[in-house]
């Protein structure tokens, strides 16, 4: 599960309840509905930040709940498709603080926001797939293609699984700082949203910027054609 409370013009989005934070149709359901009532009560310049409580910003996929079965793993991949979506349209500036791990669908949820900013006395960015045996989503390359800008960086995040703490996060590219604390990386993430929050900047204008910006990445979130997980979760 998630809350959602505001301060102001800034949303701040925590993920709650297993420790995990793994992405099952109860947690993703739940993001989305909190991503609709930001999207509702939004004012013209607002900021969504999003945290997690605990050691895991996310784990990503519930596996076990999955179970290897194709209809279950197809849910999960739409409705993780659909809370991408709606944070590469969300009409205002969009902040991942990653207060723990973020482990293969939760590297990519925080990737998708518009800055990262990451806690370095715990947690590390890690994208799992070579390891277990997965294939990635054509959706989750295209990501970090978009993201990452150092081509080594994206051959460590996806052909060396690494798993990268936020220091040598920050120096790859990856996210935009690294703080000492779960809660110095929330006050960061707040002290960035309001400073985003007073450039008074139109929401929709920004969102529609971001669309044109990151065209690629959004047509292959939408394009359902490539199921190169189904198989292999």
């Amino acid at each position: 599960m998630c809350t959602l409370e505001k301060k102001g013009n800034i949303f701040i989005l925590t993920l709650t309840g297993n420790t995990d934070h793994l992405l099952n149709p109860t947690l993703l359901n739940s993001i989305k509905s909190a991503l609709h009532r930001v999207r509702q009560e939004a004012t013209v310049s607002s900021a969504l930040i999003t945290t997690a409580h605990g050691k895991f910003f996310c784990n990503g996929y519930d596996i076990d709940w999955a179970q290897s079965i194709t209809d279950r793993i197809i849910l999960i991949d739409d409705l993780l498709r659909s809370v991408i979506s709606d944070l590469l349209t969300l009409p205002m500036p969009t902040i991942a603080a990653v207060t723990g791990h973020a482990s293969a669908a939760g590297y990519i949820l925080a990737l998708a926001h518009d800055y990262v900013l990451m806690r370095s006395d715990r947690g590390f960015l890690y994208m799992s797939e070579l390891d277990i045996d997965h294939v990635l989503p054509a959706y989750f390359i295209a990501i970090v293609e978009a993201k990452v800008g150092d081509a080594a960086a994206r051959r460590r995040i996806v052909l060396q699984a690494e798993k990268l703490p936020a220091k040598e996060a920050v120096r790859l590219g990856i996210i935009d700082s690294a703080h000492d604390s779960a809660e110095e990386t929330v006050k960061a993430a707040v002290s960035l949203g309001g400073d985003l929050v007073k450039r008074g900047w139109n929401g929709h204008v920004y969102a529609d910027n971001r669309k044109k910006f990151l065209s690629d990445v959004i047509r292959a979130v939408e394009d359902k054609s490539e199921r190169a997980i189904e198989s292999k979760l």
